[in-house]
C-alpha cells in the first residue's frame, strides 16, 4: 500500500495544535506567578490592622513561589525529554488557535473538563516493554508505521508510532541531583524578602532551547493553563501513593474482574485488552502486569506528553516531587495541607512486570478503531471514566462491540457527566446525553449481555485533605459480547438503526427505528 501523503493544511493544523499545548506547558510558571501577584495585590488593599493580623500570608506567597518553581522544574524536564514529531518552526503564521480545541477526556468536575479534544489529526505513539512489537489489534498500517525508540539502561521501554511518521529518536531526560529541595528550601524561599527571589528557581525554570522559538511564544488562554494544572492533579491519581485510594476504588474492581474472567492466562498467547481514554497510562500498565497484551488509547497530547515521560524516563521510584494543590486557596484546612509535596511515581514502570506488547496509542478512539482491521481484535475492552467523553455515545458502544471478539468482555466504570453537554461554542458541538437505562439498552442492541452490575462511590483527582469532596456514584458493569446476538444484530442492522445527524437549523436529531416503530428526539 502506498504511503499516505498528508496535505499541508493537515500538517499545519497538527503543528498548530501541538505548538499550543507546548506553549501551555512552557507558560506554567508565568501563569502561576500572575496568580500569586494577584493574591499580593489583594493583600496590599487590606487595612493595616488586617495586614498585621494576616502577617503569615506574605510568607505563604513566597512558599507558593517555591512550589511553583518545583512544578515548573518537572515540566521543563518533561519538555526537555520530548522531541516534537514535526519541525515546530513550520507554519508560524498560524497562531496556535486555528485548531479548534474543545474540552475532552478524563477531567470531570474537579478538573473542569480540562483535557483537550482537538479536531486535528493525532499521531499515534505506543510504548512496549521489549523489542518493537506490534500486538494483535494495534491499529498500525504498513503505510503509516514509523519508529521512535529510546534506549534505556535496562533496555525496557521503546517508543514507536502507530499512525504517522513522527521524526527522530526521543532524547533521554537527564536526571539531575537537585541541591535544594524539601522543607529547608521552602523555608529559605519563605524567608526571602525579594518577591522575585525564589530558592533554586533560577536554574530550574529555564525553558528548553527548542521551545524558545518565536512560533511558540503564544498568548496562552486561561483554559489551556487549567489543562496543565489538571495534568498535575492527574499525576497524583495515577502515579502517586496519595492517589492509591482512588485507584483502589476505580482500578481495583476492574483488575479483579479481569483476573476472574481470565483465570488461565497463557504467557505464550496472552489475552489482549484495549483501554480507551487511558490518560496517564497507569490502568493500562496495571492490566499489562496481570499478563495481558494491553494497549491504552489516548487523544490528548497533554496526557501523552506526560505519560510518555513517566513511562519512558523514570529511573527510580519517587524520582520527582510536585505540589499539586497549590492553585486553589479554597477549602484548605491549613496552608501546610495546601502546600504539601507529592512524590511520584510510586512504582518504577519498567520494573513492574509489564507483559510484552504493552503500548500507548494516541489518536481519536473513533478514528483509530473504527476500521475493518480492528474488527474482532480484542479479548477485553476496559473503559474507566471514558464513555461520557463522547459526542455520540452510541458510536462509542458500536465500536466497542465491533473491536471485541465474540465472547469478549467489556468492563466499564464511570459516571455520565457528558463533557459536551454544556458546550456553547460557535461550532455548537453535538452532544448525545443518554440515561444509564438507555445506555444499557443501546449496549444490548449491539450484542452485549450484562453479567455484573453495581454502583461504586468514588472521586476523581480529589484532594483528600480538602474541605470539599465531589463524589460520583459511578456505574460499574461487566458485559459480554454474545456471539449469536452479535450475528443477529449484524443481520438486522438495516432494519434497526441508530442515526444521529445535524439538522439545517443546527439542532441534533437522534432517530431509532426498526420495522415496527420509529423514535425521534431533538437536542
Amino acid at each position: 500500500m502506498a504511503e499516505r501523503r498528508y496535505t499541508e493544511q493537515e500538517e499545519a493544523l497538527e503543528i498548530s495544535s501541538l505548538r499550543r499545548i507546548i506553549a501551555a506547558y512552557a507558560n506554567y510558571h508565568d501563569a502561576a506567578e500572575r496568580d500569586v501577584k494577584r493574591y499580593e495585590r489583594s493583600f496590599k488593599r487590606l487595612p493595616p490592622a488586617h495586614k498585621e493580623l494576616l502577617f503569615n500570608l506574605g510568607l505563604k506567597y513566597q512558599r507558593l513561589r517555591w512550589c511553583i518553581s518545583m512544578n515548573a522544574s518537572f515540566i521543563m524536564d518533561m519538555l526537555e525529554a520530548f522531541e516534537p514529531p514535526f519541525d515546530m518552526s513550520q507554519h508560524i503564521d498560524m497562531d496556535g488557535h486555528d485548531c479548534a480545541e474543545n474540552m475532552h477526556g478524563h477531567c470531570h468536575a474537579d478538573c473542569a473538563h480540562s483535557v483537550d479534544r482537538g479536531d486535528c489529526f493525532r499521531s499515534s505513539i505506543s510504548v512496549s516493554n521489549s523489542e518493537l512489537h506490534e500486538p494483535d489489534g494495534c491499529p498500525r498500517k504498513d503505510d503509516k508505521t514509523h519508529e521512535l525508540s529510546r534506549e534505556t539502561d535496562n533496555k525496557v521501554v521503546d517508543m514507536e508510532s502507530c499512525s504517522r511518521p513522527v521524526g527522530d529518536k526521543l532524547g533521554a531526560s537527564q536526571v539531575e541531583d537537585k541541591s535544594c529541595n524539601g522543607d529547608k528550601a521552602m523555608d529559605a524561599a519563605a524567608n526571602c524578602q525579594d518577591t522575585d527571589c525564589v530558592a533554586c528557581s533560577a536554574d530550574e525554570n529555564v525553558i528548553p532551547q527548542q521551545f524558545m522559538a518565536p512560533s511558540l511564544q503564544l498568548n496562552v488562554p486561561p483554559i489551556d493553563v487549567d489543562k496543565v494544572r489538571c495534568i498535575i492533579r492527574n499525576i497524583v491519581r495515577d502515579w502517586a501513593q496519595e492517589g492509591q485510594k482512588e485507584r483502589d476504588e476505580c482500578y481495583k474492581p476492574i483488575l479483579e474482574e479481569l483476573n476472574r474472567l481470565f483465570p488461565n492466562r497463557s504467557k505464550e498467547r496472552p489475552p489482549s485488552c484495549l483501554v480507551p481514554g487511558a490518560g496517564l497510562g497507569r490502568l493500562a500498565l496495571e492490566i499489562s502486569t496481570l499478563g495481558f497484551v494491553s494497549q491504552g488509547n489516548e487523544f490528548s497530547y497533554y496526557m501523552m506528553i506526560c505519560s510518555s515521560f513517566i513511562l519512558n524516563h523514570t529511573q527510580e521510584t519517587n524520582e520527582w516531587t510536585i505540589y499539586p494543590w497549590i492553585h486553589s486557596n479554597c477549602n484548605s484546612l491549613s496552608d501546610n495541607d495546601q502546600l504539601r509535596p507529592v512524590s511520584f511515581p510510586d512504582i518504577h514502570p519498567s520494573s513492574s512486570g509489564i507483559t510484552e506488547g504493552f503500548s500507548m496509542c494516541a489518536g481519536d478512539f473513533v478514528e483509530v478503531y473504527n476500521e475493518e482491521s480492528q474488527e474482532s481484535s480484542w479479548d477485553a475492552v476496559v473503559t474507566c471514566f471514558f464513555l461520557d467523553t463522547a459526542h455520540n455515545i452510541v458510536e462509542y458502544i458500536e465500536i466497542i462491540s465491533k473491536v471485541l471478539k465474540d465472547g469478549g468482555v467489556w468492563i466499564n466504570l464511570g459516571p455520565l457527566l457528558y463533557h459536551f453537554a454544556d458546550s456553547y461554542g460557535p461550532d455548537d458541538d453535538m452532544s448525545i446525553e443518554l440515561s444509564l437505562e438507555d445506555v444499557k439498552r443501546v449496549a444490548y442492541h449491539y450484542g452485549f449481555v450484562m453479567e455484573v452490575e453495581k454502583m461504586i462511590d468514588t472521586t476523581y483527582t480529589a484532594n483528600m485533605k480538602s474541605m470539599m469532596q465531589n463524589r460520583y456514584r459511578a456505574a460499574f458493569w461487566t458485559m459480554r459480547k454474545n456471539a449469536s446476538r452479535s450475528k443477529a444484530q449484524k443481520h438486522q442492522e438495516k432494519l434497526f438503526q441508530f442515526d444521529v445527524y445535524q439538522l439545517a437549523n443546527g439542532s441534533t436529531k437522534l432517530r431509532i427505528c426498526d420495522s415496527n416503530f420509529a423514535y425521534e428526539r431533538l437536542y
